[in-house]
């Protein structure tokens, strides 16, 4: 009672320290730094509260705040470019965005597809940020209501989506999330430290794959490769127009999925741990049980731009939950936040009960910002979209170089390793094989993503489970089956039901012809035995380490039986049938170039890096191929190299991040940026 009596005042106060002059121009500053750092892919939220973390010690408290909140929010708006202009996931939060966005820009109609987004980003944005207002009153009793059960059903209910997502064959995508979930189990075990796939001998693998580099590896690089055997722009068609206006249109037939989405988002990311790594596949699945429109999935459905959107803006606002009640961060870019709102000013701001008790009007006024930064944001990408959106039509072999550049810069940041650009690598050929032979990416994405929690939350349910029925079997029972984990259990339950029905009209991938058996047998074959050594690694831990074996050798156990009826599905299954899906019989068929001689430009990228380090090996690979593969003339291919390495260097710069190194800087000391 004594908060609801104060909540009303609050807000008042909170308008008044939210417009203050010197905070709205810290605000708006934020919301640029944050648009242009989400335009980049891979760098994301995390990236820019870390360059920002510097510069909050000491900072007046209002103005650090409010250049954090513009950052934060607004980078799901601006990841949106890359996503639906250039097929590359801007951040982990904008990955299903892709599938649709993507062959919308393809088809000349990237206007409207990021007319849609920002629609449903700004009401997502300020969906999210209006709930959290009542979140903040009464979220604490409701939160504190998940324990590990209900955190391990959502985490269930995010790999419920697999079902949606499978595409034609239904069984290539259990067994690719079954590939994912296997990925996010390389390295320490949780619970006692054993090695599941990794050696110390290789420290690098130690300590697993990182989501940054796994989304850029699976999404990134195959559609890079794939439009660059293209040899043409991304559109062929002039992408502005009318296409803002059917854009807004399209959100406004669909406002009621955009509520459901963004209320979807806030829930989400209410949960610590899962926020914008999932939230946008859950939407995106929610989205596609909704219609029955399904086959248009995946080839430019507006719908499947519309959830997404809408929720990965939402749960900036539940991450904002845990977050500013209990000092739990919601996800990584929250978990920076702690971390720098602690430096502000003489250290009086303390995210956490405290600070809804001593500081409500602080708490409101991160509200006012959160709404605030969307729509400047929203504007800001609007009033920009029209000279970025002619990207699109430039020819693609012009752009490529820079991508392949962007994505391997921003792959070492997440571990500044040169193991990190061979770990690259090796996701990307996993992603184009993936396309290939039509397995759902996303269902390897979301495994991935869900590994580490799944895992986590079942080890603790276990154990606090056989210590309550040791207890009394009441007490068990009570601690498994709350009403939370029941509900969870019956909306799991139906999004398998109806994701698996609808699973055969779904073209996650788009529409891929059947090829020849012997491709796709072959591709298999590599799986199951992957499947196979990944099972009998895990059954080698010894009993001391029990814990940290048992959940990769189920999945493995589980993928090997579904790898094996797939194998049978193929032996008994005719040339032609929809098992044998390949891509490469219809790439073939249009005179595209050839896929390894075009992937071989990246690779030799990778590998001159470790040899010289990155920005000689750029160099090296910027000029020969401008000159050679994109046929420009020696004044065009100086001109194009230049502005790569000082647009690298630029952006290094400003975010104080270093250049990948090669043996050549272990024996010669170069100054920067050589270095």
């Amino acid at each position: 009672m004594e908060l609801t009596a104060t909540a009303l005042p609050a807000l008042g106060q909170a308008m008044e320290l939210t417009f203050q002059a010197n905070v709205m121009i810290h605000l708006v500053l934020g919301v640029v730094m944050g648009l242009c750092i989400g335009i980049f892919p891979g760098l994301g939220g995390i990236a820019g509260l870390s360059l920002l973390l510097p510069f909050m010690f000491g900072m007046e408290p209002m103005s650090g705040l409010a250049l954090m909140i513009g950052l934060v929010a607004v980078v799901p708006t601006s990841d949106t470019f890359a996503s639906v202009l250039m097929g590359i996931p801007g951040s982990s939060a904008s990955q299903a965005t892709v599938l649709d966005g993507f062959p919308l820009a393809k088809r000349g109609e990237a206007a409207r597809a990021l007319s849609a987004a920002f629609a449903s980003s700004l009401f997502g944005g300020l969906f999210g940020a209006f709930l959290l207002t009542f979140f903040i009153l009464i979220a604490r009793p409701i939160v504190l209501e998940f324990r590990t059960p209900e955190l391990l059903m959502i985490t269930a209910f995010g790999l419920s989506m697999v079902g949606i997502l499978a595409g034609r064959i239904a069984i290539k995508g259990i067994v690719a999330a079954g590939l994912g979930l296997l990925a996010g189990t390389v390295g320490e075990g949780d619970s006692a430290g054993a090695l599941r796939m990794a050696s110390y001998d290789l420290p690098y693998l130690t300590d697993g794959f990182k989501l940054v580099i796994v989304g850029l590896g699976i999404f990134a690089i195959p559609e890079i490769v794939a439009l660059l055997r293209q040899d043409r722009a991304i559109s062929d068609r002039q992408v502005l127009g009318g296409g803002w206006l059917a854009g807004a249109r399209d959100w406004l037939a669909n406002i009621w999925l955009s509520v459901r989405c963004s209320a979807i988002g806030v829930i989400v990311g209410v949960i610590p741990g899962l926020g914008g790594s999932v939230v946008d596949w859950i939407a995106y699945g929610h989205a596609v049980m909704t219609t029955r429109d399904t086959p248009s999935f995946g080839s430019g459905n507006i719908r499947g731009v519309i959830g997404p959107e809408s929720s990965n803006n939402a749960k900036e606002g539940g991450g904002l939950v845990p977050t500013l009640l209990f000092g739990i961060p919601g996800s990584g870019s929250m978990a920076i936040f702690i971390g720098a709102v602690a430096l502000l000013g003489s250290g009086q701001i303390e995210v956490g009960p405290s600070m809804i008790k001593n500081n409500l009007d602080v708490t409101d006024a991160i509200v006012w910002m959160l709404a605030l930064a969307n729509v400047v944001g929203t504007l800001i990408c609007i009033a920009a979209s029209g000279g970025i959106a002619r990207i699109t039509t430039i020819p693609f072999r012009l752009l490529a170089p820079f991508l392949f550049m962007i994505i391997a810069f921003a792959a070492f940041q997440s571990g500044q390793s040169i193991m990190d650009l061979v770990a690259l690598f090796g996701f990307g050929m996993i992603g184009i094989m993936l396309r290939r032979f039509d397995w759902s990416r996303p269902a390897f994405l979301i495994g991935f993503v869900l590994s580490n929690p799944a895992e986590t939350y079942t080890n603790q349910a276990v154990q606090i489970a056989a210590f309550r029925f040791r207890k009394s079997f009441e007490d068990g029972i009570d601690y498994l089956v709350s009403p939370i984990v029941i509900v969870l259990i019956i909306m799991t339950a139906v999004s398998v039901i109806l994701g698996l029905r609808q699973a055969r009209n779904m073209r996650s991938e788009g529409d891929v012809p059947s090829g020849a058996k012997r491709a796709p047998v072959l591709f298999l074959l590599v799986v199951l035995a992957y499947l196979l050594v990944a099972f009998v690694n895990a059954s080698l831990i010894p009993d001391h380490s029990a814990a940290d074996r048992v959940f990769p050798r189920f999945l493995a156990a589980v993928s090997i039986v579904g790898a094996l009826l797939l194998l049978v599905q193929m032996i008994r299954s005719p040339e032609g049938h929809p098992v044998f899906a390949d891509r490469e019989r219809v790439d073939r068929a249009e005179g595209m170039r050839g896929l390894w001689p075009t992937l071989s430009w990246f690779a030799g990228l990778l590998f001159l890096t470790t040899l010289t380090g990155f920005i000689i090996a750029l160099t090296v690979f910027l000029l020969t191929y401008f000159r050679l593969r994109a046929n420009q003339n020696w004044a065009g291919t100086l001109l194009l190299a230049g502005a790569g390495i000082l647009f690298i260097c630029t952006l290094a710069g400003i975010l104080n991040r270093e250049f990948p190194p090669g043996l050549l800087q272990e024996q010669v000391h170069l100054p920067w940026p050589l270095r």
